[in-house]
């Protein structure tokens, strides 16, 4: 039960609506917050996690319908969207308003999230996001379908946003931060840590002289349960020194929702000249990021870079010189 209401599990609702044949599970569905709990990150793998047509509806309507939803967009079949906490009362049009979110509650250990659509848009508020994976429940208003509105209110474990930026771990003759970041964060989610839910590749500066060859830093994106953050980050970091080929290894960790200006800032310089470690330990102090040294402290300086990049992975790559 929650606030009183009845609430169905994901296997519930499987086994009552498994003989509806329009029903299409979304694949997995997680809340992420930071220490305020003032926003929602919500990171939803849409239907059997290739239903791209789905995401990219939504990615396009629910902004428009919801002012809770202060961001959204789309890689492959996942919606990423930001929003914030409070209610929206939601003036459905069909074709133009079709679905959207009417409410974000943050609570000591779950998120609540109030989703309303038309037609198909109803069924996915109600019945397919609540067969997904990461789902702790849902309480079923009206499962709509046809030209009827569907609500639902979707219960989901509370978990805290980390961003680990990592740098300088191989030399001229090996290794590879990119592949060696993938590997370690799915170890790292396979230990039962967290869960993996993004990678990102920063272009640097390319004419640094420390640089091995292609001269970028990597950023892996975890959502992780209360309290665990210590062992978290000491697991990852543990795993990354194993494979790493450099005495100047490095990471910055981060925990807050939004990019602080400063490092927008910061990421925009070493993308485009030389920085030095002074400079990266004044903006780490004045953005709350932890800077972890692995082997060193060179790697201070792209690590620190990947975290303002983290949101938008196609532009991170591209070089500004």
């Amino acid at each position: 039960m929650v606030g009183g209401d009845e609430i169905l599990k994901p296997g519930e609702i499987r086994s009552k609506f498994k003989d509806l044949p329009y029903i299409t599970p979304y694949d997995r569905i997680y809340a992420l917050t930071d220490g305020l709990g003032e926003e929602v990150e919500l990171h939803e793998f849409h239907a059997r996690g290739v239903c791209m047509g789905g995401s990219a509806w939504e990615v396009y309507h629910f902004p428009r319908t919801s002012c809770l939803v202060t961001s959204a967009r789309r890689e492959g079949p996942r919606n990423i969207l930001h929003c914030r906490v409070g209610v929206d009362d939601l003036d459905l049009i069909p074709g133009l308003a079709g679905a959207g979110i009417e409410r974000v509650n943050v609570f000591d250990d779950h998120v609540e999230i109030t989703y309303a659509g038309l037609a198909g848009g109803g069924v996915a508020a109600t019945l397919c996001r609540g067969m997904a994976d990461g789902v702790e429940g849902v309480v079923i208003e009206s499962i709509g379908g046809g030209a009827k509105i569907g609500r639902a209110r979707l219960v989901l474990p509370r978990l805290y946003k980390v961003v680990v930026g990592v740098d300088d771990t191989d030399d001229a003759e090996k290794g590879a931060t990119w592949s060696l970041m993938n590997e370690v964060a799915w170890r790292t989610q396979e230990e039962g840590l967290g869960i993996y839910l993004g990678h990102t590749v920063v272009q640097l500066f390319p004419q640094n002289p420390y640089r091995t060859t292609n001269g970028c830093a990597t950023a892996v994106t975890f959502g992780i349960g209360q309290g665990v953050e210590g062992e978290f980050v000491h697991f990852l970091l543990q795993e990354v020194d194993r494979g790493c080929y450099s005495d100047e290894a490095a990471a910055a960790v981060y925990g807050s929702l939004c990019v602080h200006p400063a490092l927008a800032r910061y990421t925009r310089a070493v993308k485009s000249r030389m920085v030095e470690l002074e400079e990266a330990e004044k903006v780490a102090g004045e953005t709350d990021v932890d800077l972890e040294s692995i082997r060193g402290k060179r790697g201070f300086i792209g690590a620190l870079a990947t975290l303002a990049g983290e949101a938008d992975p196609d532009t991170a790559v591209h070089p500004y010189a």
